[in-house]
């Protein structure tokens, strides 16, 4: 096996152990979230917790439709960590996989429109169940 590849290896690893580590420690608005998504109760989708993608972790994923949530707390609204996220939700977008950005202030008061907007989202793609 070359270098290279051992490091990749050896790095996808990392994170995969590091995104187990984040479902066990989960955040209040990622349970609650996680309640509606968890064992197809949306939609009947398969959402998973923490899923890694090109080395970033998702909060949820949804490999059947190719969507990604991500929560986002106060600290998404500094300038780096914005320009962090810019790039980040980029690089996933290459791979098809369209990104649903919600705060944790809309979680914890107004989770109906949560729903709808994941639902707006759903609309967009052709569903077989």
């Amino acid at each position: 096996m070359k270098l290279y590849n051992v490091r990749m290896h050896i790095g996808s690893q990392i994170k995969k152990e590091f995104a187990r580590a984040l479902r066990k420690e989960q955040t209040q608005t990622e349970e609650i979230i996680w309640e509606k998504l968890r064992n197809r109760r949306f939609n009947r989708l398969k959402f998973r917790r923490q899923h890694v993608i090109e080395g970033f972790v998702l909060d949820f994923y949804c490999h059947e439709i190719k969507l990604g949530i991500e929560i986002d707390g106060t600290i998404h609204d500094q300038r780096f960590q914005k320009e962090y996220d810019t790039l980040r939700q980029e690089i996933i977008e290459m791979q098809g996989i369209i990104i649903v950005r919600i705060t944790n202030e809309e979680v914890l008061t107004n989770q109906n429109n949560i729903y709808k907007k994941f639902e707006a989202e759903l609309l967009k793609y052709p569903l077989s169940h």
